[in-house]
């Protein structure tokens, strides 16, 4: 499997956050387009099959990332 360059990650995940702060899925056609967009995308770079899947796999790929790193567990409240 090819592996996308950690600087693609980088701004696939910086671009996935701002268009979710956004709230991309309630915006504009074209917004909408580009979220989706940047969320198959970032399935297909990670070898994932979900966006919740691809954005675990991605921040794990980047330089810095701990094996024991817990950003896959859920938040206990």
């Amino acid at each position: 499997m090819l592996m996308a360059h950690s600087a693609v990650l980088t701004g696939l995940l910086e671009e996935y956050e701002a268009l979710t702060t956004l709230h991309a899925e309630d915006g504009s056609p074209e917004t909408h387009r580009r979220f989706h967009d940047v969320c198959y995308t970032l399935c297909i770079a990670t070898g994932t099959q979900d966006i919740d899947a691809a954005l675990i796999a991605a921040r794990h790929r980047l330089p810095g990332a701990r094996l024991t790193d817990d950003s896959a567990l859920p938040a206990i409240s």
